[in-house]
């Protein structure tokens, strides 16, 4: 293993200073959880880690129930499903951290690790899609903000740009009679990469009888994390009955466009993808309707 320089700034200037000086030759420690393993067995060939975990605005974790939630892109997963406020406003989101991986890389690993690894398969990534997340970014230039379905480009690749870094996730208050999911299936009952994920999100009217918004995204069936908005719409203005939610699935069902691997075949893929479309609605229904 090559030498590889240490960087540990306390700014967001120092930090994408650092960046931009390396270009594609740095990148961020946060958790380390994967590019520490990427390193050293020789996956990726790097000449800095840029250490942020002293960089305050990168560890922001705060919910305010007017203004929303702000996780910070080093925030541990953690953290997150041991606030208690935050577990019971946004339990869609506790769905997928409490499963990137086992507790010990919980303690470490961040969500802003996950998105910026851009899987196609990442848990942490359809609810965050579902629950109309907006990425900050930080630069040279200043910060921009992105939605978290723009985020990834391809397998492995983001919007990130030389001298960029994911600052932080943002996230709406949480509406009046809404609930949102997460599920996955794996092949196996332990840690294990998803065959499929599915995130949703949904808001009731005040009777809690009819969908006023939905918002349905899809894991490990296209190149990238897919918001399916045809999905979600056709929920509105229903009473998200079986014809609703069927139509519902279908959509998503047609939207993915998944490989055949050792984990699935294509057409088994599809199939999951209908179930678990149907069974993370019937769990952020009841969650709205509490």
């Amino acid at each position: 293993m090559k030498d590889i320089t240490y960087a540990a700034p306390r700014t967001l200037a120092e930090t994408t200073a650092i960046l931009n000086d390396k270009g594609d030759r740095a990148r961020i420690l946060a958790g380390g959880t994967d590019v520490i393993v990427q390193v050293r067995e020789g996956r990726r060939d790097i000449d800095a880690l840029v250490d942020i975990k002293r960089v305050p605005e990168v560890n922001e974790l705060s919910y305010d129930p007017a203004k929303g939630l702000v996780i910070g892109a080093a925030v541990p997963c953690c953290l997150i499903y041991e606030n208690a406020a935050i577990a019971k406003a946004y339990p869609g989101i506790i769905d997928a951290v409490s499963l990137i991986g086992g507790i010990q890389i919980q303690s470490r690993a961040s969500l802003g690790g996950n998105l910026c690894n851009a899987s196609p398969a990442a848990d942490g990534i359809p609810v965050l899609i579902a629950l109309e997340g907006v990425c900050d970014i930080a630069g040279p230039k200043g910060i921009r903000s992105v939605p978290v379905e723009q985020f990834c480009t391809g397998p492995g690749k983001n919007q990130l740009q030389r001298g960029e870094i994911l600052m932080r996730l943002r996230f709406p208050s949480k509406k009046a009679a809404s609930g949102a999911a997460y599920l996955r299936f794996i092949p196996r009952n332990e840690m294990d990469i998803a065959v499929v994920g599915v995130g949703v999100a949904i808001q009731l009217n005040a009777a809690k009888a009819k969908c006023l918004a939905a918002r349905i995204a899809l894991a490990a069936v296209a190149p990238t994390p897919l918001l399916v908005a045809d999905a979600g719409a056709a929920l509105v203005g229903t009473t998200l009955d079986e014809t609703a939610i069927t139509k519902a699935a279908n959509l998503a069902q047609a939207a993915a466009k998944p490989i055949s691997d050792m984990r699935g075949d294509a057409e088994y893929r599809k199939h999951l993808v209908g179930v678990l479309v149907r069974r993370a609605l019937a769990i952020a229904i009841e969650r709205a309707k509490q």
